[in-house]
C-alpha cells in the first residue's frame, strides 16, 4: 500500500506540473503544485471523516418523541438502558417538542430523514401521518399481543404501544368546587381556571377538541365560546401545560385518568383527582412507526420488537 501511495503521488505530480501549464508559470510556480496537493489530501481525509460517520450511525437508532416522554421521570432514560442491555445498537431519543411536531418535523426531512422511528403520533393525528407517507409499515411478531382494538391498522403503519383516557386533573386543594361534567367547565366561578393545550402541537390538546366536536356535534362552537374566558393559557405542549398546573397556577388541566397514579407512586399525595363526567371519555392510543428511507431499518425494527416486549411493556 505504502508504493501505491507513492506511486499515486508521483503521478499527481506529474499530472499537475506538466499537463496544467498555468500553474507551472511565475515565480512561485511550485505553490500551486502544493496547495493542489494539500487541497486533494483534505478531501481524502473528508471522504474518510464521513465514512467514518455513517458507519457510526449505522449503530445508532435515533428516535423522534416528545418532551415528557425523555424527561427525567419519562420512560425513555429506562428505555434506552434495557434496550441497549439486549442490543448492539446506541439508542438515540431527540425530543422535538410535543407529539404534533414529532409529526411535523419528520415530514420536513422526508426527503432526507434524520430520525428512524417516530413515537408519539396517536389515534387523532394516524390519517395526518399516513397522508405525509413518511412511515414505512412494519408488523412486529410482538403485535400479534396487542388488543384488536387498540391496533391502528393491520399493516403495522404504527405499533401501539400505550393507551389511556382524556381527562380533567383537578386539584383537590384548590378554592374551586369539583366540576361533574363539560358542561360545568363553562361556569363563571371557572374563570381562568383551566389549562388547556393548542391542538396545533399538543396530541392533548387536539383530543379535547376532538371530545367536544363528538359530544356537542355542530353546538361545540359554541362550547367554546362559552368557555374561552375560564381558560388561563393553551400551552404548547403537555409538559409545559402540566407543569404549570403542579406549580398551582390553575386548578384544572386536560390530561390522562392515568396522571394521579404518578402522583401516588412517586410523590405519595393522592391531592390530584381525575374527574369522570357522565359524558364519557375518549381515549388516546400512541404509537410508534419506522420512517420511509431510515438510515437503520433494521435497527429501527428491533427497537419496534423490543417496545412491544413483554420486558418493556412491564
Amino acid at each position: 500500500p505504502y508504493l501505491l501511495a507513492f506511486s499515486a503521488g508521483a503521478m499527481l505530480y506529474v499530472v499537475v506540473e506538466e499537463l496544467i501549464p498555468e500553474m507551472a508559470e511565475g515565480e512561485h510556480s511550485h505553490i500551486g503544485t502544493i496547495l493542489f496537493a494539500v487541497g486533494f489530501l483534505l478531501m481524502f481525509v473528508l471522504v474518510g471523516c464521513n465514512k467514518e460517520a455513517t458507519e457510526l450511525r449505522k449503530k445508532q437508532v435515533v428516535v423522534y418523541t416528545y418532551d415528557s416522554f425523555i424527561s427525567e421521570w419519562g420512560p425513555a432514560p429506562v428505555l434506552e438502558k434495557l434496550f441497549e442491555e439486549h442490543s448492539d445498537y446506541d439508542l438515540v431519543f431527540i425530543s422535538v417538542g410535543d407529539a404534533a411536531q414529532v409529526l411535523s418535523k419528520a415530514t420536513v426531512e422526508r426527503a432526507n430523514p434524520r430520525a428512524d422511528v417516530l413515537i408519539g403520533i396517536d389515534n387523532n393525528l394516524f390519517e395526518k401521518a399516513k397522508y405525509s407517507n413518511i412511515l414505512e409499515p412494519y408488523v412486529s411478531h410482538n403485535l400479534k399481543e396487542v388488543p384488536e382494538y387498540l391496533l391502528f391498522d393491520d399493516k403495522g403503519t404504527l405499533s401501539p404501544y400505550d393507551w389511556s383516557n382524556f381527562a380533567f386533573i383537578y386539584d383537590t386543594q384548590s378554592d374551586v368546587p369539583e366540576p361533574k361534567s363539560l358542561l360545568d367547565l363553562t361556569n363563571e366561578v371557572y374563570n381562568k381556571k383551566i389549562i388547556l393545550m393548542d391542538p396545533r402541537t399538543s396530541t392533548p390538546g387536539l383530543g379535547f377538541v376532538a371530545w367536544t366536536l363528538a359530544q356537542f356535534g355542530d353546538a361545540a362552537v359554541n362550547y367554546w365560546y362559552a368557555l374561552r374566558p375560564n381558560i388561563l393559557t393553551m400551552a404548547p405542549g403537555w409538559d409545559t401545560g402540566y407543569g404549570l398546573f403542579t406549580s398551582g397556577e390553575a386548578p384544572l388541566v386536560i390530561s390522562y385518568t392515568t396522571s394521579p397514579a404518578y402522583h401516588v407512586e412517586y410523590d405519595n399525595t393522592d391531592r390530584y383527582k381525575a374527574l369522570i363526567f357522565p359524558e364519557g371519555h375518549p381515549y388516546q392510543v400512541e404509537g410508534a412507526g419506522i420512517v420511509k428511507r431510515c438510515k437503520n431499518p433494521e435497527g429501527a425494527k428491533e427497537f419496534i420488537d423490543f417496545l412491544l416486549s413483554e420486558e418493556d411493556q412491564s
